[in-house]
């Protein structure tokens, strides 16, 4: 469903509605044709569905003064939606939020709420992507705390011309405080795609931090590279 907001006159909106989908970059609003992929079952989206599954089925485990403190808990973690209005999460959704970011780097899940906590964050990230030499390099600003892990993701090769990546990550590896900038990633990409990309194709990476007392996600930052 499309979120819209109005002013006096339309502003701005995000999401998807029928067939066409509403997004912003920075050269403006802009809208697209919907695409649904041929075979909506991949192997990846099997996997999100079990994992949701599986914290559905921890959700209804709890006791009723768990998820009672689950609920209290949603307003130490507000977040904010694409137009930067507060959002209070319920604690159902607070509880698959954080415990979804948990078992991706595999850590338990929680069955009581924690206290908010800093989350790291990079200051800068960049990509090299040089397939005739063999390389896909991620450098990076900022070195991972050992109170986080990193959740690596990837896009198989892409046109060159194509800079909407959204939909195309896939999770290449899990970083943890021994992974150090500039981080060699041709060895997990060929391991999950099977090649480098080609030269003159496209590829993009994207970084996000995970507390792992917590749950908490940090802002995902991203680079894109044409292979030479």
């Amino acid at each position: 469903m499309a979120k819209i907001k109005f002013s006096a006159w339309l502003t701005d909106a995000r999401g998807k509605q029928s067939g066409t989908v509403f997004s912003k970059n920075r050269y403006g609003a802009y809208t697209r044709n919907r695409v649904t992929p041929v075979n909506p079952s991949t192997t990846f989206q099997v996997a999100v569905r079990n994992f949701l599954t599986t914290l559905a089925q921890a959700w209804r485990a709890l006791t009723a003064s768990q998820r009672t403190a689950w609920n209290g808990a949603a307003n130490n973690f507000l977040s904010s939606n694409i137009f930067a209005d507060v959002i209070r999460l319920s604690g159902f959704n607070l509880f698959l939020r954080l415990n979804r970011n948990l078992q991706t780097i595999g850590v338990a899940t929680l069955t009581t709420p924690p206290v908010p906590s800093a989350v790291f964050g990079f200051t800068t990230f960049t990509l090299v992507a040089n397939t005739t030499g063999g390389l896909l390099t991620a450098t990076f600003t900022g070195a991972i705390p050992a109170t986080d892990k990193v959740i690596v993701s990837a896009t198989a090769p892409v046109s060159a011309g194509k800079s909407f990546l959204k939909s195309e990550y896939r999770i290449i590896e899990i970083a943890t405080v021994a992974d150090v900038s500039p981080e060699a990633l041709a060895a997990v990409y060929i391991t999950k795609f099977g090649a480098l990309p080609p030269v003159g194709m496209k590829v993009g990476v994207k970084m996000q931090s995970v507390n792992l007392t917590t749950g908490q996600g940090g802002t995902p930052i991203e680079a894109q590279a044409i292979a030479v």
